[in-house]
């Protein structure tokens, strides 16, 4: 005997037949379903396990990105090691103008923005303890990476999975550097892939 057990992806889902228009975010759906219920029960035994160990009033006010600073620390960036492991794509070189503009933005961050544009492009603020070498994607080792892609009026945009930053080719330094900024300070959704 086959038991079919159906849900509702979303309410009233199941009058809704699947068609082309739609089949995007039926599969996105799915997807997020059959993610959530895989890691559901351990989801709530660890968030039950922390709440026993932290009052929820003391972590209330951060967001999830605030939150993983205050729980892994603020590690200082060793910034030769993570530029020695960092990897160029799509035209871009350790020497190219907007590489050298990139690194010279990185170096005038503080740790704090330092680890958010880690954060930004790795979905972690976490160094691994053997250094940017041991950088690790959603399939195995991956460095760091900066692609040229984009136009100028783009913000650079991440690839958490690649650790990968799409850095449009900025004109200037100046630009550069606010675009940048914008990415790491503002920024917890928009641009992610």
């Amino acid at each position: 005997v086959l038991f079919i057990d159906q849900r509702e992806l979303k309410p009233g889902g199941s009058g809704i037949p699947v068609s082309d228009k739609n089949k995007k975010e039926y599969i996105e759906r799915m997807v997020k379903w059959r993610i959530e219920r895989g890691v559901a029960q351990q989801t709530e035994s660890l968030v039950r396990g922390f709440y026993e160990v932290v009052d929820v009033r003391l972590v209330s006010v951060f967001d999830a990105r605030e939150l993983e600073l205050v729980i892994a620390g603020t590690a200082e960036i060793d910034l030769a090691d993570w530029r020695s492991n960092t990897e160029y794509r799509g035209g871009y070189h350790d020497n190219h103008i907007v590489i050298r503009w990139f690194w010279a933005a990185v170096e005038r961050f503080n740790n704090e923005q330092r680890l958010r544009l880690l954060q930004f492009v790795t979905g972690t603020s976490s160094i691994p303890y053997e250094g940017f070498a041991s950088l690790r994607g959603s399939n195995g080792p991956r460095r760091f990476c900066v692609e040229k892609w984009g136009k100028v009026s783009s913000l650079p945009r991440a690839h958490t999975c690649f650790n990968r930053l799409d850095l449009p080719p900025y004109p200037s330094f100046a630009m550069l550097y606010e675009k940048m900024l914008t990415a790491v300070e503002e920024t917890s959704t928009f641009g992610l892939e």
